[in-house]
């Protein structure tokens, strides 16, 4: 059974989970990025009998924050913003990174990778105060301001400094940033690239390099301007790397990066078992807009990513919503840095309740309490749809993800 325009959503119906079929590749995506879309069977968008949280795999805690031995200030400022007991990735991966060693991370999103690797670097930061000492690759100019917003909350007091340089900005602020001397160096590789051919970041005093979303950056094709960055850091650093997938490509460049690394995986499998999905059926574009409008106007819709698969025709579709009285926000490529901030805020403070965005901007968003993820159009792979799905239940929580399938 799937739901449509005429049953009223109310969330957890029971059923046995479906056998799941193979992917088989079909014609080219107009997304625009010269990827593949693949057939996904409608069945794995379906799994009605989600596992509740308490059942979920649980990884012992060993340690407390106040067990690993950081700076005071910082353990403060953990305690003034509410940390209490590290998450798995955190409990694991912050004293192997404390004790010097290349650390391989694979977690779940939204399990808390970004404070395993900042707690550590700005332990040694506290003691060393070296400056353009550590760079940190993220896929997105999102993402690597959130890295910056956590940076800033952990760091308070220490008179530590980040510059983030991330395309889609005027590159002239960055550099006056850069020429600061800033302690940790954040950005996307394609405008780290371009600012190291400048000359304007000094690579060789650094001494920790971090890979946040590894898999995430090898997808979005970054791999050779990874390559490239890399190649002109010290040999003597400690690498970081966390991943929410060990693929092949992130086989190939922890193997080439990094020295005797030491593996901590607290992945739980792939598709979340709290987010209960389930498939809307649509008729023709016109039904699929009708039924999407009247599903965003359901009060238990309160926070919603929705994904579309092009630039226009994600702000079409906001644009749309918006004049049916839904308050919607759109993020995707064409859009500056300033307007993807100020939709991503006021989704954030619940001034817009839906969120409309292709893959490439939504990557690495880490927004709680999204309630429902909606892809209104179909993601090109299995793992895009395990991503998308991700951005709902974050944290162990519940969530919901509906995907439009077309009646055939």
């Amino acid at each position: 059974m799937t739901y449509n325009n005429t049953r009223s959503f109310n969330g957890r119906n029971s059923g046995a989970r479906p056998r799941f079929g193979n992917n088989n590749r079909s014609s080219r995506s107009g997304g625009g990025n010269g990827r593949r879309k693949q057939y996904i069977d409608p069945s794995k968008f379906i799994n009605k009998q989600i596992q509740d949280k308490a059942a979920a795999p649980v990884h012992e805690i060993k340690h407390a924050f106040t067990d690993f031995g950081l700076n005071k200030v910082i353990e403060n400022n953990l305690k003034t913003i509410g940390y209490t007991a590290p998450s798995p990735i955190q409990d694991q991966t912050i004293p192997l990174a404390l004790a010097g060693d290349d650390v391989i991370g694979l977690a779940n999103t939204g399990t808390g990778k970004t404070a395993a690797f900042l707690l550590p670097v700005l332990d040694k930061l506290s003691k060393t105060r070296f400056t353009n000492s550590v760079l940190i690759m993220a896929p997105t100019r999102e993402l690597a301001q959130q890295i910056e917003v956590e940076f800033r909350k952990f760091s308070v007091g220490m008179n530590l400094y980040a510059a983030v340089c991330v395309g889609g900005v005027n590159i002239s602020g960055q550099i006056r940033q850069l020429k600061r001397q800033p302690h940790i160096i954040i950005g996307t590789p394609g405008r780290l690239k371009d600012l190291m051919n400048r000359g304007m970041i000094q690579s060789d005093e650094m001494d920790t390099l971090i890979l946040d979303e590894a898999d995430r950056m090898l997808d979005m094709g970054f791999v050779n301007d990874i390559r490239d960055i890399v190649s002109q850091l010290p040999k003597e650093r400690q690498t970081l790397c966390f991943s929410a997938t060990m693929s092949l490509g992130v086989r190939k460049i922890t193997e080439d990066f990094m020295i005797n690394p030491k593996s901590v995986s607290v992945k739980v499998n792939e598709t979340s078992d709290h987010i209960y999905q389930d498939i809307i059926d649509y008729r023709d574009e016109e039904h699929k807009k009708e039924l999407l409008i009247e599903i965003l106007k359901k009060s238990e819709f309160e926070k919603v990513i929705v994904f579309g698969e092009t630039k226009f025709g994600v702000q079409r579709l906001s644009d749309k919503l918006a004049l049916e009285g839904i308050a919607s926000n759109a993020i995707h490529g064409n859009k500056s840095q300033g307007q993807r901030t100020r939709a991503l805020a006021s989704f954030k403070s619940n001034q817009a309740t839906v969120l409309v965005a292709t893959d490439v901007a939504a990557r690495g968003l880490d927004i709680p309490d999204v309630t429902h993820v909606i892809n209104f159009d179909q993601p090109q792979s299995y793992d895009d749809y395990v991503h998308r799905i991700g951005r709902t239940g974050r944290g162990g929580k519940s969530g919901t993800a509906l995907t439009f399938v077309k009646k055939r």
